[in-house]
């Protein structure tokens, strides 16, 4: 071998070297060729063939995904699960179908896919699809399909489930607009947690020290669906108002109370909104007609207080939580729903003073890891709760569909555990069970799982879930 093609060889290997820790040039490289140059060893026609023989080398594969110049990033994620699932329900004495009872027994599935990321300037975004259409469920039921061939796909369904774009001007204020993850910081008990809120929220945060001070304001679009009506006007909006802290005692510690206030505007919609709720059965089924409405969202003017204290216990983390409501229209709510029912001799007078609602639980070991919130090899976490809902305390359109079946002047307990196989594989088990508080009112509430029954004596639900989590 010639000294010329010698040479070449060696500064080709000591580039390559030294490029093959990233694509293309470095710096460090050009200086070392830069350097055989000044010695002699290489001439300059020479030094460009090796630094372009080098990059040619490096190259990396040309992607096949092109991105806008105005997306900083993309994330993919979402989950697919199974479930089985058993829930039962039994009318209370005297609904005219006393002691009979309604069950349900299926295998379910659900899929949720998404991106998120971030824009230039200080913007974000989310897109979602997931299976069903229910605001309150994304979940299938095997077999369901009104097509009575084999394995037909007509009720398998995919929808929006979030569509959003967010601002973050400064660290101290976060907007958001569209179909959102949950701006507030709540409880199942007031708010089902697959409902995505759709409108507009501001977010704004203080922190001093160990103290951070935060403000969450909502304006949620209820529903429109009044093609007559120019918007807004005549439609329905949920409001809401939270102030809340968040409070670092010590390393391990820390407490976090966030109040909340809910109104609502507009009341000239249709299916049922416009109408008083009554909460009532007639002769113990669940009918939402006038007389006997379950979605109406009269006399709602509400203040929810949840609240969460999280510590370290015995080498895991544990969290005391719990939530508190009361509708200061309660009674209000109670006489409309009784002059609404009166005429079919249901309910002659008001029963007032069931305006409250109240929740207390525990959880232990790997937070969040029942909700799919989080997940990690061989870790687990336990939470147990009880839940007190009284039949005028809140809107029963928003309570969580599967435990007390999301039916108000209902009362029970809930416990759930959830163990990750690996990484991304969770088992999860819950149980609920629940019964009639006030015996002289329904069971109010209009949920499609054990739509058929009013007021509701017993419930009882199962569930086992199998989560795929990416």
């Amino acid at each position: 071998m010639k000294k010329s093609q010698t040479c070449r060889a060696i500064a080709f290997a000591a580039t390559a070297a030294l490029c093959g820790a990233a694509y293309g040039q470095t710096p460090t490289a050009e200086a070392l060729v830069s350097k055989l140059v000044e010695k002699g060893i290489l001439t300059d026609a020479e030094a460009k063939q090796v630094m372009g023989e080098a990059a040619q080398t490096n190259r990396a594969p040309a992607s096949k995904w092109k991105l806008n110049d105005a997306v900083k990033s993309l994330g993919l994620y979402g989950d697919v699960r199974f479930r089985y699932e058993y829930r039962s329900a039994e009318n209370a004495p005297g609904s005219g179908q006393s002691g009979s009872t309604y069950y349900r027994s299926r295998l379910r599935y659900s899929v949720r896919v998404g991106i998120q990321g971030d824009l230039f300037d200080d913007f974000y975004y989310g897109l979602r699809i997931e299976t069903g259409s229910n605001p309150r469920s994304p979940w299938v039921t095997f077999g369901d399909d009104t097509n009575p061939t084999p394995s037909a796909k007509n009720s398998d369904g995919v929808s929006i489930g979030q569509a959003f774009l967010g601002w973050r001007p400064a660290t101290w204020l976060d907007l958001t607009l569209g179909r959102m993850p949950m701006p507030l910081v709540v409880t199942p008990m007031i708010w089902d947690a697959d409902i995505q809120p759709e409108g507009a929220a501001e977010k704004f945060k203080c922190v001093f020290q160990d103290v951070d001070l935060f403000a969450t304001f909502g304006q949620f679009l209820y529903q429109d669906s009044n093609s007559n009506n120019e918007f807004p006007a005549g439609n329905p909006f949920l409001l809401a108002w939270q102030l809340g802290v968040n409070v670092n005692i010590s390393q391990d510690k820390a407490l976090k109370v966030a109040p909340v206030f809910y109104t609502y505007t507009g009341f000239g919609q249709n299916n049922g909104l416009n109408q008083p709720f009554s909460g009532q059965g007639s002769g113990g089924l669940n009918p939402n007609t006038p007389g006997f409405n379950q979605n109406g969202i009269n006399d709602l003017l509400i203040l929810e207080v949840p609240a969460e204290f999280n510590f370290s216990l015995a080498g895991y983390r544990a969290r005391i939580f719990g939530d508190f409501a009361f509708n200061f229209s309660g009674d209000n709510r109670a006489r409309a729903a009784a002059a609404a029912t009166a005429p079919a001799g249901n309910l002659p007078y008001p029963v007032t003073g069931q305006n409250t609602a109240y929740q207390l639980g525990l959880g232990y070991g790997n937070l969040g890891l029942v909700y799919g919130q989080t997940s990690k090899r061989n870790t687990w976490e336990g939470r147990v709760y009880w839940q007190h809902i009284e039949q005028y305390a809140a809107d029963v359109n928003l309570l969580d569909s599967d435990f007390l079946e999301g039916r108000a002047n209902l009362q029970g307990v809930y416990v759930a555990f959830t163990y990750s196989f690996t990484d991304a594989i969770l088992g999860t088990v819950r149980y609920g069970y629940a019964q009639l508080i006030n015996p002289k009112l329904g069971t109010g509430g209009n949920n499609s799982d054990l739509y058929i029954l009013n007021p509701v004596n017993y419930y009882n639900l199962f569930q086992f879930d199998v989560t795929c989590r990416f």
